[in-house]
Order: C-alpha cells, then structure tokens, then sequence
C-alpha cells in the first residue's frame, strides 16, 4: 500500500511539472531523493520516462479536434489527399515533426550518454537556474514588443526547427525541462505565449511517446505483476494531473507572463546545490 501511495505522489509530480516550465526532472531528482520508490534502479530509470504517457493522453484528449487530422471536407472543391484531410493540421502535423529532428536524432545516438554525464544535482540545478534566469529576461525584453505570430498556422518551417532545437537543449541538459526550452525559445522567435505553449504540448506527443518507447525496450518487457500495476497507476495519475494543469497554464498565461516561473526555477536551482552540497 505504502508503494501506492508513493506511486500516486510520482504521478501527480510528474502531471503537474511536465508542462509548466520548471522542470519535471529537477523535481523528480528531488522528489526520489526523499520518498523513494522501493523499486529496482532499472525499473525506476524507465518508469520516470514512461510515466509521461499518461501526460501526453491528457494533451490528446484536450486538442483532440486541433491535433486528428483525419476529417472528411465537405467542400466539393477539394479533391484528393486533402477531402480526407484537414490540410492545416496536416500542416502542423509536418511542423512538428520537422522540429522533433534534432532531439530525436541526438536523442537516438547519445541518450545512454546524456544520461551518465548530466543526470545529476548539480547539472540539474544549474540548468534550473540558468533557465530561470533566461524567462526574466526574454519576458522583461518582450513586455514593450508586440507577438509576430499569433497562432499555430503562421509558425513556419524555419520557426518549428529552431524551437525543435531548443528542445535539443533540453533533451541533453536535463533540468532545463523541455516545456520550459521550447516556451522560451518561442518567446524569442516572437510567438506569442498561447502559441508557444500549444506548439509545446503538440510536440511532447511525439518526443514522449518515442522516449517511452526507447526506455521500454532497453527496460524489456518482462513485468511483474507489481510494476505493472505501479506503471499504470503512474500514468493513470499523471493522466489526471496533467488535465488540470495544462487547462490552469493556458488560462494563467492569457493574463500573466511566465516570469513567476523562472523566479520559481533560480529558487528551486538554489535549493538543490544548498542541499545537495552543504546539507547532504
């Protein structure tokens, strides 16, 4: 029971930092650290990854009608390929994955590598850090400067892949958090806070879905029937979680910037080199 207990905690952690940009592997570092999962160091290394699963169900399940684009046009004009079609999400289907090249490229080749080299406090806190600092300052920069692109359909080739890129950050740094990379990076490139944040939830699906199914395989698949039903309730209450985070983000950043979540990052990124390098 008390493994359950524990489990549901990992999930609603990982549901709730998964999407806002703060981190869900700095917060899963520190969350391990004092409520651990009585599981093998195998185990627990796939089952941080695979949790997101039931993340990305909760993005599939609120964009549905944005993200399928298997839709039959009424419109005689439209022929072929595209009656079938919704030519714009189809569009945005090829921007996505244009921009998850880079990750899953460098991601393929050099994950066991990352891994061994980043995958601790130290590189964690930093990066917490540094990123924190960099929403202040993209946020204070843009607060005078109006959008150049105000909606999924005019983020073009060129944009996708230069987020895409700084999603590349974020897959070798971990603490950076990969929402977190991609917002800023569109914060930049002038899309606006709304949009960058869906462009951000539509990439996770794949990125996410292929991480987890990187980490399966290398894990294999003989569960026992206790992991299983810790995976699963995992994903179950990230599933939940996630649901109501994306709904508070998107409706917090119609009037706030994301400047309370880089305070939060340099403040967390303190915390983790403090405890980590005096207290511990």
């Amino acid at each position: 029971m008390l493994l359950y207990l524990k489990t549901i905690l990992f999930g609603i952690v990982e549901g709730i930092t998964e999407w806002l940009p703060i981190s869900s592997t700095g917060h899963m570092i520190l969350l391990n650290e004092f409520v651990k999962l009585d599981v093998s160091k195998d185990f627990y290394s796939m089952f941080q990854v695979v949790i997101q699963l039931g993340a990305i169900l909760a993005v599939v399940v609120i964009y549905w009608n944005q993200i399928w684009p298997f839709k039959k046009n009424t419109n005689p004009m439209v022929k072929g390929f595209f009656k079938y079609v919704d030519r714009d999400i189809f569009d945005l289907w090829l921007k996505i994955i244009f921009a998850c090249i880079p990750a899953a490229v460098v991601g393929l080749l050099f994950d066991d590598v990352f891994e061994a080299l980043f995958y601790n406090p130290p590189c964690v806190a930093l990066a917490l850090i540094i990123f924190g600092i960099g929403f202040i300052v993209i946020e204070n920069r843009n607060a005078s400067l109006r959008p150049k692109i105000n909606s999924l359909k005019a983020i073009n080739g060129k944009t996708a892949f230069l987020i895409g890129m700084f999603q590349l950050i974020a897959a070798i740094f971990p603490g950076t958090s990969r929402s977190g990379a991609t917002i800023l990076g569109g914060l930049m490139l002038g899309v606006s806070r709304t949009v960058a944040a869906e462009f951000t939830f539509f990439l996770a699906i794949p990125v996410m879905f292929g991480a987890s199914l990187l980490k399966l395989v290398k894990f294999g698949l003989a569960f026992t029937a206790s992991q299983l039903a810790v995976l699963g309730l995992g994903m179950l209450v990230a599933f939940v979680s996630s649901i109501l985070i994306i709904k508070f983000l998107m409706s917090y950043i119609k009037k706030h910037d994301f400047k309370v979540f880089g305070w939060y990052r340099i403040v967390l990124g303190l915390l983790v080199l403090s405890y980590f390098f005096i207290i511990k």
